[in-house]
């Protein structure tokens, strides 16, 4: 059985590999996220895997703390989820501005709504 990690093939690096997620079908939109995939299109040899972007604007998290932060809690959500879910590209995009509040909340409920979308996109 293969290991829950998240190595680099796990994740999309390229512009053009965010932009055909961006542009593919949005499957879940909450409170804070949008989570859209496409198919990934990797070269032959490479086994298919679901591999993450994150997208989370300065505009809407001010602090670079707190952008950290939401990243962090993504990246485990995904991490525990990866190999439950179809091999798509996903990307997860902050829309819209985090109120005040402690990290501790925030981590809380960021990883409560992420969880909640990669466990319905499992299904």
């Amino acid at each position: 059985m293969p290991r829950a990690t998240l190595p680099p093939e796990a994740r999309l690096h390229r512009p053009s590999e965010f932009a055909a997620a961006l542009k593919g079908r949005r499957l879940a939109r909450g409170a804070f996220f949008i989570v859209s995939a496409a198919p990934n299109d990797l070269p032959p040899g490479q086994d298919a895997c679901a591999r993450l972007g994150l997208v989370i604007a300065k505009r809407f998290a001010a602090h670079a703390s707190t952008r950290n932060a939401i990243k962090r809690v993504i990246r485990e959500a995904f991490r525990h989820r990866r190999l439950d879910l179809p091999a798509k590209d996903y990307v997860v995009r902050l829309h819209s501005k985090v109120a005040p509040a402690t990290l501790t909340a925030l981590k809380r409920g960021v990883r409560a709504e992420v969880d909640a979308h990669f466990g319905r996109i499992a299904r």
